[in-house]
């Protein structure tokens, strides 16, 4: 943690910080960045999003399709494809950009604690390997790379799921779903294998980066009275403001507080065919011999 304490200061004495693009999806609340270098134009896309009708079952790719269109737009070269954890809200169009602009899928390396848990949830069978190597990269807490001249570092910050990363790029953090809006709060973390006690100790974690962090999220809600949507925020305001985990808020407090609001939430409306995607890295099933792709609905299991 220190070190990524030191590069964001680093970053910042040197004037050396991302162009950060963000595109929101608003049928599943979602936010995509696209984060570049300025000095080299290589750049990374996080948390892309495939378009998908579950009434129809049609998917679509006018959301990735806009990222493309930056990408060529600024002529940047794309080194990664990030995914902070395995997404229970929107699929991911990982598959599809790295096959229009390249890059490297990478993921934390809990992923395969999801793969296991959900390939017997939609019974997988045995040709589901379970070892995360349907991604080009499986980070651990505190993995370095680069983004051109920009330095970057993967921290494992579980609690929402027991794999969301969050991505430390030159003086930003894109944190997932650990954190929301500091109006709105936080994340759930009644998923199987989140655990409100280990979201906190993540939070915190988070929020001991230096207080000038810009800070993206993967999603907005829009607060009660707010009529924007918005996703920047920064490390001092989270720790000032945030309403579920500001300063002063106990562990036991945010426990109690998490666990008593979860128990009223709905499942995501698309739990099911977007864990049965993402585990795959977003890739699609195959067809079957009739030609057709299906995705597996299970009944009364969750």
């Amino acid at each position: 943690m220190q070190r990524a304490f030191s590069q964001i200061e680093g970053a910042r004495a040197a004037h050396h910080t991302p162009t950060v693009r963000a595109f929101f999806d608003e049928p599943t609340n979602t936010v995509s960045y696209v984060v570049s270098d300025p000095g080299t134009g290589r750049a990374a896309i996080i948390d892309s999003v495939l378009d998908f009708d579950p009434a129809s079952g049609r998917t679509a790719t006018a959301s990735a399709d806009a990222i493309i269109a930056h990408v060529e737009d600024e002529n940047l070269t794309v080194d990664w494809l990030l995914e902070t954890h395995a997404h229970a809200d929107h699929l991911s169009a990982a598959p599809y950009l790295q096959q229009r602009v390249g890059g490297k899928l990478g993921i934390g390396r809990a992923i395969i604690q999801v793969q296991h848990v959900f390939g017997k949830l939609f019974n997988a069978g045995t040709e589901f390997a379970r070892d995360g190597s349907e991604f080009d990269r499986l980070f651990d807490d505190g993995d370095t790379f680069e983004i051109g001249g920009l330095h970057a570092i993967a921290l494992h910050v579980p609690g929402h799921t027991p794999a969301d990363m969050a991505f430390v790029i030159g003086d930003a953090a894109f944190v997932g779903d650990t954190l929301f809006m500091p109006d709105f709060g936080t994340a759930r973390a009644d998923f199987p294998g989140g655990d409100a006690r280990q979201l906190h100790r993540s939070i915190r974690r988070l929020l001991d980066l230096p207080p000038q962090t810009r800070m993206f999220l993967c999603h907005d809600y829009k607060a009660p009275g707010r009529e924007d949507y918005v996703w920047e925020t920064t490390v001092a305001a989270q720790r000032a403001d945030n309403v579920h985990a500001r300063d002063g808020i106990s562990e036991d407090s945010f426990v109690t507080m998490r666990q008593a609001r979860d128990a009223t939430l709905a499942m995501p409306r698309l739990i099911l065919p977007s864990i049965q995607v993402n585990m795959h890295g977003g890739r699609l099933p195959t067809a079957e011999d009739n030609g057709t792709r299906y995705l597996r609905i299970p009944l009364d299991a969750l």
